[in-house]
Formats: C-alpha cells, structure tokens, sequence
C-alpha cells in the first residue's frame, strides 16, 4: 500500500527508520527538534547552555509536538570553533541522561566516534554525524549498535566551509551530493548496516553556495531515486536570510515556506528549532494531503 503525497509522488506505508528503541514509521513526516547545548549556536546564541534551560527547552519541543530530540554539544555553524571531546560530553551528558527516561526518540548531533558510544551506552536512539560517519572505526564501531544514523554531506568543515564552498553551477552541486550520499550509504551497506538504519543529508547550508542550496531544494525528489529517507534542515539558514534579507531571528516564515517545499519534494525528516509553528503548518499540508 501506499499514500498520495502531492508533489512526491509515493511514500511507502512500510517505510520506517530503525534505531536502538525504536522503529520510527516514516509513513507521515517526523519533525526533529533542535537541542542545541551550545555557548556558540548560530541560531539561539546559547540560550540553552545550562542542563538545567538545555531540559527544560526539550520539554518544551516535545509538548509542541516534536518527534524526536536532537542534541549537540558543539556548534557546527560556519565558522564554528572546534571543541574537545570531554567539553562536548561536560555539555550534553547530563541532558541526555534525563532526555533518556522520557521515552523519546533521541539523536545525538556529534562526529566525534567516543562522543557517539558514550552516548550509545546512555541508550541514545541515533547518530547523527555530519561527517557522515568517515572519522576512522566510527562505521565498524557503530555496526555493533542498533542505531540509526543521518549520513550528511558537507564540503570542507565547519571553521573553514563557507570561506571556500563547492564550485561550479547548483546542477553540479547537486551531482556531487548525490553521488557522495550514494557513495556512504553503499558503503555502509557493504559493512553490514541493514538499510533501515540509514538516513540521508544533502546537508544544507555546509559548504555550499546560495544557488547550490536552492537547487538542492528545486530537485530534492531525486535524492528519492537512492532508496532512502531523506532528513532536511532548512530552519533558519543563511540561505533564506540572503533570499529575504531577514535576520537569524525573523527566519520563521521563510523556515516555514522552506520546509512545506521540503515536504512537497518528498522529505520524511524536518529539522527544525521553532516545533510549534513547523508543526502547524504540517497539519495543513498533511490534511491537504489526505482530503478527497
């Protein structure tokens, strides 16, 4: 069986994500919602820094309606400063132990490999690494953890990325994207990760131009064609402020138009900080989609 959603065309009733407590159905849209315990985020400029703010913002997201929870220690903003492992684990570590209890899809936003199995062993649900899981063991150790994973692309890293983003045209971004996307999955395949498991990325905003990121947009039904779900992170890039000239904090409405693209161009995961209104205006479309 399967349900008509507009523009996308087809979205299997069986589809789903499998992770360590949890076998998220992808029949309908699930929105993540954005735990960031950060001094540096470019998006709430460490508003939620203290375990104690960190917690009481996620209960927050879960009650306007988030799916699941994505927690991150260290910014991965352009330009961001990197971190150590042991600041990372001093921000999130306690967060995550009460996140754990609540019976909550958690994912943890972190490339570090001791980061993700401290993690693992807290009984997280996902990893979600924008580096795709290519740090060295990170595949092999993982392989042992029934989690599921987000593979992102990025061009270049964090501190340096936008300084110098992918070259060429938004057909040629979208060409590499596609074909690294492909390239780690496959690989992930090939050590023995069930295809359940893995999630995709085009990773907005990391290493690529404007016109790249609005291609990525026009043509997301096409990361359809490799056979995964597709995770998308529009909410309050720099991408939409260029368009609208609005500022990080007056990004909502152009966050909102964005993710009902996103959808209409098949995404099953919305990333996103502001869960109340996102999850809103998922109701319009998802009852647009389902009227007769």
């Amino acid at each position: 069986m399967v349900e008509n959603t507009g523009f996308s065309g087809l979205r299997p009733l069986d589809f789903f994500w499998s992770t360590s407590r949890f076998n998220l159905s992808l029949h309908k849209p699930l929105l993540m919602g954005i735990v960031n315990v950060t001094p540096d985020s470019f998006s709430d400029n460490g508003k939620y820094l203290n375990n104690e703010l960190a917690i009481l913002h996620a209960a927050k997201l879960v009650k306007e309606g988030a799916d699941i929870l994505d927690i991150g220690g260290e910014s991965s903003r352009p330009g961001a400063t990197p971190i150590n492992a042991q600041q990372e684990w001093q921000r999130i570590g306690a967060v995550i132990d009460e996140l754990v209890r609540w019976g909550v899809p958690l994912s943890l936003d972190s490339y570090r490999l001791e980061t993700q199995l401290r993690a693992l062993d807290k009984g997280v649900d996902i990893i979600n690494d924008i580096w795709a899981l290519q740090h060295s063991g990170a595949v092999e150790r993982l392989l042992n953890y029934r989690c599921g994973v987000c593979l992102m692309h990025m061009n270049g890293e964090p501190l340096t990325m936008q300084r110098s983003p992918m070259i060429g045209t938004g057909s040629e971004g979208f060409a590499r994207v596609k074909k690294f996307l492909a390239q780690r999955a496959n690989s992930l395949r090939a050590a023995g990760f069930a295809k359940e498991r893995i999630v995709l990325d085009p990773g907005i905003g990391f290493g690529k131009t404007v016109p790249q990121n609005l291609f990525l947009l026009k043509n997301q039904t096409e990361l359809m064609d490799l056979g995964y779900p597709t995770l998308m992170g529009w909410s309050r890039k720099s991408t939409l402020g260029e368009v609208t000239e609005c500022a990080v904090d007056e990004r909502l409405t152009p966050s909102i138009a964005a993710l009902i693209m996103a959808l209409d161009r098949g995404a099953n995961i919305l990333r996103v900080h502001d869960v109340k209104e996102s999850a809103q205006a998922l109701k319009v479309w998802s009852a647009v989609q389902c009227s007769q």
